[in-house]
């Protein structure tokens, strides 16, 4: 199978939908030889910040020596990027190649009649088969949606994190924070250790709750880990971390977004745990500025400023907000906003309308996408700038630049399905995206 009969195999699962679970992913790596065992994970869970926490992850273990297989999602612009060892992402004939060993079981199932896996389930099962043929000795998983249920659960972590804990994908997870908590908490096993970041007061009692209840071992932002100083440099953050095991300093990332020394210091703590003591501390700065975060506070332009972010949920909103009024204090934005029909679109707004000079609303091809026209409709209710729209994301935009001007600034938002658009605009492909291991490696 090459890469574009992987992609038309995949397509055909599409219909499958999101269907939480584990029986059907169980069934599937077992056919396979169970490839998700052997090494030890860091498995990540959280309403925001996953991604960012599993590369700073991947980065810290690299530095340590080990070879480190990443599976996150969705991707931006391609799929092999969900895949990725050593910070670089699988090619297309890896990718292609590892879900060629998947499809030879997954056909097998169904023709025993059992029920077909997904195309998360088939992703999910691709990148264990990747790992197992890159032979790594580590690796860091990122849920998809939730916890519980979910098919990266398949594992027994030794690592289990929770960054963050907010209200979304309420129709799978549950109507509020607590029952949100329970379902991404639940990744966290027996012999695990769980680390959690800053979390609402009823989610780090859940938290509290999950972990006396398994009898492990609970790392806590704030009281076992922290960022204990942090200021503004030149392209970055200049930080100190003290870790559960020891204090980093003179660290340097390389990022914007205050919110990224926090995802650092999760990772700090996350990988500490995994490898059992303190961190190299020259390893973890080598390993701070080496950081990237693709479509996460992102400038891909100047003059106009462009900014793309992936926030798509209120609270990932709320800190994207928060991050430019710290380093952009004085700035308006033209906003380039798309997003997905099961959010609430209405607080994303609320708090996106004190920085902006005006909006163009757009679209992208998906089937939950809000179309351009309707989401501007109920964007002009909530705000008091000009309002235009357009069905295309390059023209949208094009028109957000042109009401911004060279000396203006546009900000894309509330999609990462439409901040991977428009990182092809720009043609940030893959050798931008990859981790620069050099660093790392020398």
């Amino acid at each position: 199978m090459d890469y574009s009969e992987a992609l038309a195999y995949l397509d055909r699962h599409i219909g499958q939908g999101v269907k939480p679970g584990l029986e059907r992913i169980e069934h599937l790596l077992q056919l396979m030889g169970r490839p998700d065992q052997g090494y030890p994970i860091i498995h990540v869970a959280g309403t925001n910040g996953k991604t960012s926490t599993a590369r700073h992850a991947t980065l810290l273990l690299v530095a340590h020596g080990l070879t480190t297989g990443t599976y996150t999602s969705p991707h931006l612009q391609r799929i092999e990027e969900r895949l990725s060892v050593n910070g670089r992402y699988s090619t297309s004939d890896e990718f292609a190649l590892a879900l060629s060993d998947v499809r030879a079981f997954s056909e097998l199932r169904e023709q025993r009649g059992h029920d077909p896996n997904t195309y998360f389930e088939l992703t999910t099962a691709a990148a264990f088969a990747y790992f197992a043929d890159q032979a790594v000795n580590a690796a860091v998983l990122e849920v998809g949606l939730g916890g519980r249920l979910d098919a990266t659960n398949v594992v027994d972590a030794e690592v289990c994190v929770v960054t963050s804990i907010g209200v979304d994908h309420t129709e799978y997870l549950g109507e509020d924070v607590a029952s949100i908590a329970k379902e991404k908490l639940a990744i966290a096993g027996p012999d695990s250790i769980l680390v959690t970041g800053p979390l609402p007061e009823e989610a780090l009692d859940a938290a509290i709750h999950a972990s006396r209840t398994l009898g492990i071992h609970h790392r806590r932002y704030g009281t076992d880990f922290v960022v204990t100083e942090s200021e503004r440099g030149v392209g970055g953050w200049l930080a100190t971390i003290e870790g559960a095991e020891d204090t980093y300093s003179d660290l340097f990332l390389p990022l914007h977004g205050k919110h990224q020394l926090i995802n650092m210091a999760i990772a700090v703590a996350s990988a500490e745990a995994l490898i059992g003591h303190r961190l190299d501390p020259d390893a973890v700065r080598d390993a701070a500025a080496a950081a990237t975060s693709p479509g996460r506070m992102e400038q891909v332009a100047s003059s106009p400023l462009v900014m793309l972010d992936g926030a798509h949920n209120a609270d990932g909103v709320a800190t994207a907000v928060g991050s430019l009024k710290e380093e952009y204090p004085t700035t308006t934005w033209q906003l380039v906003l798309g997003v997905m029909g099961d959010k609430n679109v209405e607080l994303m707004i609320e708090r996106l309308a004190p920085l902006l000079s005006g909006v163009v609303t757009t679209s992208v091809e998906h089937e939950r996408a809000v179309p351009a026209r309707k989401l501007a409709e109920l964007v002009a209710r909530h705000v008091d700038v000009p309002v235009l729209h357009s069905d295309s994301v390059e023209h949208a935009l094009d028109m957000a630049r042109a009401e911004a001007g060279v000396d203006g600034a546009v900000l894309v938002i509330g999609s990462l399905y439409l901040v991977g658009e428009v990182r092809g605009l720009f043609d940030l492909g893959d050798r931008r995206n990859a981790l620069d291991q050099t660093v790392l490696l020398e």
